[in-house]
């Protein structure tokens, strides 16, 4: 009675394929195909890479899958036969729950990196300032001027060193006095990290 080793082996030369052959057509290890035709269980790895080594010689070798199969059962060792917990066998790429929760953890842990990171770099960098009114070269026929833009909604405001007071918007109106000799509006915008944003406006008064 034939095992499953010599059926495989006598199989294969028959055909006259070499194990390189076998190997090459199976992806599987020429040492894989040849414990098993010599039915060395050690040498190989689990059951059920076992069985599906035999299916795919015997679809090779042009055998019945299922009566090839069945030969291995038969002939296969009882399970508490020490058997290699570990061969150097290449394993498919599967996704699993616990890579799924890896991943999500991965991609929350990037995004609050991102933002901390986005706010961090906002928090150094000098304050916006735009500043509407009034404009450059503006003749200033009155006592007083009006002043009026926007920056951030955390920086303070200096309008010719006077603190003004901005909206929950970071929007501002003052109005300044205007003395004799007077030509520049100088506004100075802080951030709470100390960065300052200057924008000066040349007048011409004309009082």
């Amino acid at each position: 009675m034939k095992t499953i080793g010599t059926f495989l082996k006598e199989s294969r030369l028959k055909k006259r394929y070499s194990l390189i052959k076998v190997e090459n057509a199976t992806r599987i290890k020429k040492e894989f195909i040849e414990a098993v035709e010599d039915e060395n269980w050690k040498a190989l790895p689990e059951f059920p890479v076992v069985v599906g080594f035999v299916k795919n010689i015997a679809q090779f070798l042009d055998l019945g899958e299922r009566s090839t199969v069945a030969l291995l059962r038969r002939d296969y060792p009882p399970k508490n036969l020490p058997i290699n917990p570990k061969p150097d066998v290449g394993q498919k790429f599967s996704w699993n729950p616990k890579l799924t929760f890896i991943t999500g953890i991965s991609i929350v842990i990037l995004a609050v990196v991102t933002y901390l990171g986005f706010q961090y770099a906002k928090f150094l960098a000098p304050p916006s300032l735009e500043v509407a009114e009034p404009t450059d070269g503006q003749v200033v026929s009155k006592r007083s001027v009006t002043v009026s833009g926007k920056t951030d909604g955390e920086a303070t405001v200096r309008v010719n060193n006077q603190p003004i007071v901005t909206d929950d918007d970071g929007k501002f109106t003052i109005q300044i006095q205007i003395y004799e000799g007077t030509t520049e509006i100088t506004v100075k915008a802080t951030s709470r990290s100390g960065k300052e944003t200057v924008v000066k406006r040349m007048i011409k008064p004309e009082l």
